[in-house]
């Protein structure tokens, strides 16, 4: 049994760390996409095609930052990435030419790969077992600010200080505040974790037993348009809500209520959560995300229904996010869970970085209209993929115990 007070020196802690590293380098590329655009002379392809790059660093190291989290090295991995992120920040600040943007890119990739919440999840997970679901609804109750974050505090720090200035500050932010509470949950979840955490397979062969099910590759499809879907809209929501006719003060306000609704929807889920299974909160969320589209869709006739599609885009995503861990562990099992998890975020974080370079050359054939009609089929794939996971869940009680 856990303490309420360690179960809070671990969760808070978290919450605030995630919240604070997605918004200071991975929520910062969209908030900061057209001004780069504008000042660096890059263009919007060149520019997400860097996206593209580290969140697919960020996919293929998954599997290693799991695996080393799971033999017991969570506060390397969670401190040692916040801390590599504030180094490549503040080089970041300082760049000229196109191919030291890829370069830094290149390595927040490996950053995310130890701090974002597969990271985060995992240690969750480790230390606190059959909790872990409401540890990670909580932080991602938190964490459904970072746009709320990132947005506004871009935008209004580029005002002040410059797009450079504003990355030194995001760089100071996760050396002041987030390495410090990182080894604080750490230290934490640590004294904990040996009485929860079942112990890993001694081969990484062993470990990877899940992939040999059907259900794997299905939620792996599912989680994969998960991303792609999201991040689609997400990497130019700016842009996007430009095309639809809105104001650059209104469209970044409607990009900064994508958080709170993500929050909205986590609450929700936590008032429900008892009474409805996983896979019907999977469902309802992504029926959610392809009405958003359709909103969005719209809303170049009726301005009004991008508030429609800020709700149901950001509830659906921001309840999927943190169903996602507890979809793995109910149809995969805990055991080994960090390769597990780490192996699926191939295909999720994969989406993620296809989506920014994807969404760019969609826009060059056909516009931003072309881009929303493909976010309105995505999650219809999604649906199909979830509901067929749990069709052909695996009965072998060493993946599902």
């Amino acid at each position: 049994m856990i303490a309420k007070g360690t179960f809070r020196r671990i969760v808070w802690p978290f919450a605030v760390v995630e919240t604070l590293v997605w918004a200071c380098y991975y929520y910062s590329f969209p908030a900061l996409l057209p001004t780069w655009e504008a000042e660096l002379g890059f263009s919007k392809a060149v520019l997400t095609g860097a996206f593209t790059l580290s969140l697919t660093v960020s996919a293929v190291l998954a599997p290693v930052a799991g695996r080393l989290i799971d033999r017991g090295y969570s506060r390397v991995v969670f401190a040692g990435g916040a801390a590599l992120a504030a180094v490549l920040l503040l080089l970041l600040s300082q760049v000229r030419d196109v191919w030291q943007f890829y370069v830094i890119w290149f390595a927040l990739g490996v950053a995310m790969s130890g701090t974002l919440y597969e990271a985060c999840f995992t240690i969750l997970t480790h230390c606190l077992g059959a909790r872990a679901r409401r540890a990670i609804t909580m932080v991602s109750l938190a964490a459904g600010f970072a746009g709320t974050v990132s947005f506004p505090s871009a935008h209004f720090l580029t005002q002040f200080l410059g797009w450079r200035g504003a990355i030194v500050i995001f760089a100071g932010v996760v050396v002041v505040v987030c390495i410090p509470l990182i080894l604080y949950g750490c230290h934490h979840a640590a004294r904990v974790a040996p009485a929860i955490a079942r112990p890993p397979s001694a081969n990484p062969r062993a470990a990877a037993r899940a992939v040999r099910t059907v259900t794997f590759w299905l939620l792996a499809l599912s989680f994969t348009s998960i991303a792609l879907d999201h991040t689609l809209l997400v990497s130019h929501l700016l842009p996007i809500m430009a095309d639809r006719g809105l104001a650059v003060g209104t469209a970044v306000a409607a990009a900064s209520m994508m958080g709170p609704m993500q929050v909205a929807g986590r609450l929700l889920m936590l008032s429900v959560e008892h009474r409805v299974s996983t896979r019907m909160i999977c469902c309802t969320c992504f029926v959610s995300m392809g009405l958003a589209g359709t909103a969005l869709y719209l809303a170049g006739m009726a301005p009004g229904l991008v508030i429609v599609f800020v709700a149901l885009q950001g509830s659906g995503a921001g309840v999927l996010s943190v169903i996602r861990p507890t979809a793995v562990a109910e149809l995969l099992g805990r055991t080994d869970f960090g390769v597990t998890a780490g192996l699926l975020a191939i295909g999720f974080v994969g989406g993620s970085a296809v989506a920014p370079i994807l969404a760019s050359l969609i826009w060059q054939v056909g516009g931003y209209d072309l881009v929303i009609i493909l976010t309105m089929i995505v999650p219809l794939v999604g649906l199909t993929s979830a509901l067929a996971a749990w069709r052909f869940r695996p009965r072998d009680a060493a993946l599902t115990g």
